[in-house]
């Protein structure tokens, strides 16, 4: 699957199952470390975030290479990055899991709204955080952090494999944010976790409504009661699901 290939059905999916139900999909795969942890979104109301990756690392700076000057460069990798994101792809930041020192601020993360990309998120930290929170626009990081990157962190390359929070990301990769927790999803699995999340979401709609009748979750939940799963297929041809 290349960056700008993801189907429109396993697009419109992604954007209706939650980061959990897909982390349990790739759990079953044997892929136990997709989540990136330690990370929440500015603005839980906005929609979900689905979209290729598209990737900056940050290295630890180094005081005499990375002066405020060096973003008067025009291939700055920071700038750069911003202006070469895909439209629909999301920006992952490996930013080294620290916080201390912002990945960006609201003006870049205006322009890659206006660009048209998906979202963005860094396991370090944004200044400007109440402007980015009122923007209709996906944003993910640690916490805020007001001093600029130069303090701690140099930008050094663009749309190579990082690590962000823990996880393992390759340009092109799916990544799908919710109102709680971000996950990765290996580009090649994409169609099948998509579909299979669907399937895991109808089930415990199902299973949620019977719950709130008062049914017990042992045999429902998982389904280990033959009874569970007819009461499920009636459920599914009444509810169109």
């Amino acid at each position: 699957m290349t960056q700008n290939s993801l189907a429109d059905e396993t697009t419109t999916s992604l954007h209706s199952v939650s980061a959990a139900t897909i982390a349990t999909a790739l759990y079953k795969r044997g892929l136990r470390n997709q989540v990136i942890q330690n990370v929440q979104p500015l603005n839980a109301q906005t929609k979900n975030m689905v979209g290729p990756a598209f990737t900056l690392r940050y290295i630890p700076a180094r005081e005499d290479l990375n002066p405020l000057s060096v973003f008067e460069n025009p291939n700055h990798p920071q700038r750069a990055a911003i202006e070469a994101c895909p439209r629909g792809a999301v920006m992952v930041v490996d930013s080294r899991q620290d916080p201390r020192a912002a990945s960006a601020g609201s003006i870049l993360i205006t322009r890659l709204m206006v660009r048209g990309g998906a979202g963005i998120v860094t396991d370090g930290g944004f200044r400007d955080s109440p402007e980015i929170a009122r923007l209709d626009f996906p944003a993910y990081y640690q916490r805020a952090s007001a001093p600029t990157n130069l303090t701690l962190h140099q930008a050094v390359d663009v749309n190579v494999p990082i690590g962000c929070g823990g996880a393992p990301v390759w340009p092109g990769d799916i990544v799908v944010g919710d109102g709680e927790a971000v996950v990765v999803i290996p580009a090649i699995l994409a169609d099948e976790i998509a579909r299979e999340a669907v399937e895991m979401t109808v089930f415990e709609d199902f299973v949620t409504e019977e719950v709130h009748k008062g049914r017990s979750i042992i045999g429902l939940y998982p389904a280990t009661d033959a009874r569970v799963l007819a009461d499920f297929a009636a459920w599914r041809t009444m509810n169109d699901r």
